[in-house]
């Protein structure tokens, strides 16, 4: 029980990695508030955590329902321990010069913007409890981009890079700050990712992978 006692928001968390980590942290013993712009999703996740859980409907690129998604934790759990901004969005793998500027400005508000909402909602909390978490899902895509998805790779190095001067500034009030890099899985935004879901392209993937 690792997590006994902490309170942890999950972005994203009505399916794919967020549904894992938010369900991993409940075993662990937290409480979690399960976070998606999907309520349907969101509320079927925390009633399969249990008492543990409470969902919200949350748009992450605005800051008025980030505040309320931060209210209701303190409500429901008194604090907020571990933030963890796993919400995320992509284009169509393809040429660049496809991508319309909705799509565009949709990625940046996920993937961007909502890191900024996350620090200003949840950084004054856990400095005034002494301490706290804030973890990112960012991308291989930040580190080693391929081509075919061109904004999605650089909202992810701007999250890399983000998350590198937030851990550097936040240290000294005791809030740790760290991003994962997964490559590609079995999530709603697979197919998105790759193009096309097949064998063939799955196998493309995982030849680019040193370990397979």
């Amino acid at each position: 029980m690792r997590l006994e006692n902490k309170v942890a928001i999950v972005t994203g968390a009505a399916s794919g990695f967020g549904e894992g980590i938010a369900k991993r942290f409940a075993e662990e013993g937290a409480k979690v508030v399960v976070a998606d712009l999907n309520a349907k999703g969101a509320e079927r996740v925390a009633n399969e955590i249990g008492r543990a859980a409470i969902w919200t409907q949350t748009d992450v690129s605005l800051r008025s329902e980030f505040d309320e998604m931060v209210d209701a934790a303190k409500s429901a759990f008194g604090r907020i321990d571990i933030m963890v901004n796993n919400a995320g969005y992509t284009h169509r793998n393809g040429d660049m010069l496809e991508v319309d500027e909705t799509t565009f400005d949709l990625i940046t508000a996920v993937n961007m913007k909502a890191i900024y909402h996350a620090a200003l909602a949840v950084v004054p909390v856990m400095d005034r409890q002494g301490g706290g978490v804030i973890l990112t899902t960012a991308s291989t895509a930040g580190i080693r981009p391929r081509p075919g998805l061109t904004w999605y790779n650089a909202s992810k190095g701007w999250t890399i890079t983000a998350t590198k001067s937030m851990a550097v500034e936040l240290a000294p009030k005791n809030i740790r700050v760290n991003c994962l890099c997964p490559v590609a899985g079995e999530t709603g935004m697979l197919e998105k990712f790759m193009g096309a879901d097949t064998p063939e392209i799955r196998e493309k993937f995982r030849a680019s992978i040193p370990l397979g």
